[in-house]
């Protein structure tokens, strides 16, 4: 029988004993190099389990969701996370869209939902009421920049159908601005700037007092007025929001649950203005 026992490795001069068995240094190299590597190969082994075990106990933890604002979006201004302002817009005091829609000469119309018509694809889009009043905004609008007279005759001609209708425009890059306030087909209050003032007409409200927005008559000051001008035009476009809000609605101030479930109408008008 042979006796077993356990591996002793010592060295003994220029050798070393395995077991009794006497090796050359030169032969055992390739034998400590395996060694070397089972003991590396090994330790990486557990610490790939160890990590992989922590990484499952570890508790998750539910991030908030964030919508990032559409690249897609022409026109419109980023006023938080999930909703957007136009800028420009009507406010209607009316709770029936098929009465606006008629109105505005609609056609090609479809459902659309606030998220939809703050995208800012659509030609034109009415908002559901809210609040007695519908918004209308998009692409479709006349602006006084482009032609004052026309933007007059839309306001007017929508005032003699559809009573108290308001008009809000701010454009933050070139510091277009204006606002209009008719009832009953009567220009009750109206003013527009772009470079110049383009419309101005009836008594300021008490709403712009209290706001201390700067209007300006036809021909003073022009643009070239120094730095005291142009802070005055940038706080008038701030202050456009505020304003709507008094009169009528801001429609970044609109409930965001809304925006998902309510559905208005959009389409494009039947003539050009």
């Amino acid at each position: 029988m042979h006796s077993l026992y356990p591996i002793q490795i010592f060295f003994e001069g220029s050798r070393f004993v395995v077991n009794s068995f006497r090796v050359n240094m030169v032969d055992a190299i390739p034998l400590l190099l395996l060694l070397l590597i089972v003991m590396a190969v090994t330790t990486g082994t557990v610490m790939v389990l160890l990590v992989s075990r922590s990484r499952r106990l570890r508790p998750r933890v539910a991030l908030p969701i964030r919508l990032a604002p559409s690249a897609s979006i022409v026109g419109f201004e980023t006023t938080s996370a999930f909703l957007n302002r136009p800028s420009s817009w009507l406010a209607v005091k009316s709770r029936n869209l098929a009465a606006v829609q008629a109105a505005l000469g609609l056609h090609h119309v479809k459902p659309c939902s606030w998220i939809e018509g703050l995208a800012g694809e659509q030609k034109l889009f009415l908002a559901p009421p809210l609040k007695g009043w519908i918004l209308v905004f998009g692409s479709g609008l006349p602006e006084p920049v482009d032609d004052v007279d026309i933007c007059f005759r839309f306001i007017l001609n929508l005032s003699r159908k559809l009573g108290q209708v308001h008009f809000f425009s701010a454009n933050r890059i070139l510091y277009h601005h204006a606002w209009v306030r008719t009832d009953a087909g009567r220009i009750l209050r109206a003013y527009a700037w772009a470079g110049r003032t383009l419309w101005q007409q009836g008594a300021m409200t008490p709403a712009e007092v209290e706001l201390d927005v700067h209007c300006f008559d036809y021909g003073e000051p022009d643009a070239a007025a120094g730095s005291v001008f142009s802070d005055l035009i940038s706080a008038n476009v701030d202050r456009v929001p505020l304003l709507a809000a008094r009169w009528s609605l801001d429609p970044a101030a609109i409930d965001q649950r809304l925006l998902a479930h309510e559905f208005g109408l959009a389409g494009e008008p039947s003539r050009s203005y």
